[in-house]
C-alpha cells in the first residue's frame, strides 16, 4: 500500500489534516479544502466537548438510579384493593381531580433496646399540585382515634395491629383524604442522611441537655449523633410528645432544605452519599417506583425556607381513655378542616 495515501487515511480518521498540500481556491468559487478540513476539525472538537460532559453525567444519573433501585424496597405499605377514605356512614369520600399528592412519611425508632413495634413517627406531606411548596403535618402518636375493625386507641396502635395499610385507612377516614404513597425509614437513615450531606442548621425552640449533647435555642449545626438525640428527647420539652415532634419537624425541614441546596446538588460526591444513605433503609409502597420518586424530587428542587410549612395536627387537649391511656383528645371540628384543606389543595388557607 502506498505510504502517503495510507497517511492521508489516517490523518482523515483523527481530522488532523493540516499537514496536507491543498490547492489555492480555484476559478470556479469552490471553498479551498484547507478550509473544508479545519471546519470539519472545528466541528469534531466541538461534539467532543460537548458529549464527554453529557456522557459523564448520563453515566453519573445511571450510578445513582442503579443504587436507588438497588437500596429501596417495596412493600404492601397501601391498603389492598379499593384505597379510598370513608365517612362514618360507610359512603366514599370523593377527591377531586389536580389535588395535588399525599405522601405518608413513618418512622421508627426501634434498636437496640428499643420496642419497633408501634409508630413512633407520622408525618403527612403534602405537595400541591403546582409544587410551589409543602405541607408536613405532625400527628402526634397518642391522638385517640377511631381504628377500622379495632375501635378507638391511640394512632400508633394502628401500625401495631396492622402494620402500614391500617395507619394509612385510620388516617384516609379520620381526615377524609387519600394517601396517595406511603415511605417508611427508621431514625438511623435519617442519621446517615446528616452526615452525608455534612450536618444541618437546626433551628432549636427549646433547651435541652440529651445524650452527652447541650441544646440551646436558636439555630445550632448538628451532625447525624447530634441530631438523633435531638429528635428522640420529649421528657424535658414543655409538651412532651408533641414538642417532641415539633423537633422532628424542624429536623426534617433543615435536611430537605440542605438536601435541596445547590451545594448538595452541584457536589456529585456528597450527593450521591446522600442518595445511598437515604435509600439504604427505605421502604417504599408497592406503586410508588423510582421513576415517580426522581420527578418529584426534581419539581421540588426550587424550594426555599420559606415555602415549607409546618402543621401539628390539631387536638383538644390531653386526657386518659377509658382504659386508663394517657391519651391526646382529637378537635373533631379543626380536624375535619384539616381535612378539607388537603383534600382542596388549599392548605395554605387552614389555621
Amino acid at each position: 500500500m502506498d505510504r502517503t495515501r495510507e497517511h492521508e487515511d489516517e490523518a482523515h480518521l483523527f481530522g488532523d489534516e493540516d499537514h496536507l498540500d491543498d490547492p489555492d481556491t480555484g476559478d470556479d468559487g469552490h471553498v479551498p479544502t484547507r478550509e473544508k478540513r479545519r471546519n470539519r476539525k472545528i466541528l469534531v472538537a466541538a461534539l467532543v466537548l460537548i458529549l464527554v460532559p453529557v456522557l459523564a453525567v448520563g453515566g453519573y444519573l445511571a450510578w445513582l438510579n442503579h443504587i436507588v433501585t438497588n437500596n429501596v424496597k417495596q412493600e404492601l405499605l397501601l391498603p389492598d384493593g379499593n384505597n379510598q377514605p370513608t365517612a362514618d356512614d360507610g359512603s366514599v369520600v370523593a377527591q377531586p381531580e389536580g389535588n395535588g399528592t399525599n405522601y405518608l412519611i413513618i418512622g421508627n425508632d426501634a434498636g437496640p433496646g428499643r420496642s419497633g413495634a408501634r409508630s413512633d413517627v407520622m408525618v403527612l406531606v403534602h405537595v400541591p399540585a403546582d409544587h410551589r411548596d409543602v405541607t408536613l403535618i405532625h400527628f402526634p402518636r397518642d391522638l385517640y382515634v377511631s381504628i377500622p375493625g379495632k375501635g378507638k386507641n391511640k394512632l400508633n396502635a394502628a401500625y401495631a395491629f396492622g402494620g402500614a395499610p391500617l395507619l394509612v385507612s385510620t388516617m384516609q377516614n379520620m381526615l377524609g383524604i387519600r394517601v396517595d404513597h406511603v415511605a417508611m425509614l427508621g431514625f438511623e437513615g435519617f442519621k446517615s442522611m446528616t452526615d452525608a450531606v455534612g450536618g444541618v442548621e437546626v433551628n432549636v425552640a427549646e433547651p435541652s441537655v440529651s445524650a452527652g449533647y447541650t441544646f440551646t435555642k436558636g439555630v445550632m449545626h448538628m451532625d447525624g449523633d447530634m441530631a438523633l438525640a435531638f429528635v428522640r428527647e420529649r421528657k424535658q420539652l414543655s409538651e412532651g410528645d408533641i414538642s417532641r415532634g415539633q423537633r422532628q419537624l424542624a429536623f426534617v425541614k433543615a435536611l430537605m432544605l440542605k438536601t435541596l441546596s445547590k451545594d448538595t446538588l452541584t457536589n456529585p460526591v456528597q450527593f450521591k452519599n446522600f442518595v445511598e444513605a437515604a435509600t439504604d433503609n427505605l421502604t417504599v409502597d408497592q406503586k410508588l417506583d423510582v421513576g415517580t420518586m426522581r420527578s418529584e424530587a426534581f419539581a421540588l428542587r426550587g424550594l426555599r425556607g420559606s415555602d415549607i410549612r409546618f402543621v401539628t395536627a390539631p387536638f383538644t387537649g390531653f386526657g386518659t381513655s377509658p382504659d386508663g391511656q394517657s391519651i391526646d383528645v382529637v378537635d373533631e371540628v379543626k380536624m375535619d378542616q384539616l381535612g378539607e384543606a388537603i383534600r382542596t389543595d388549599a392548605l395554605q388557607s387552614y389555621k
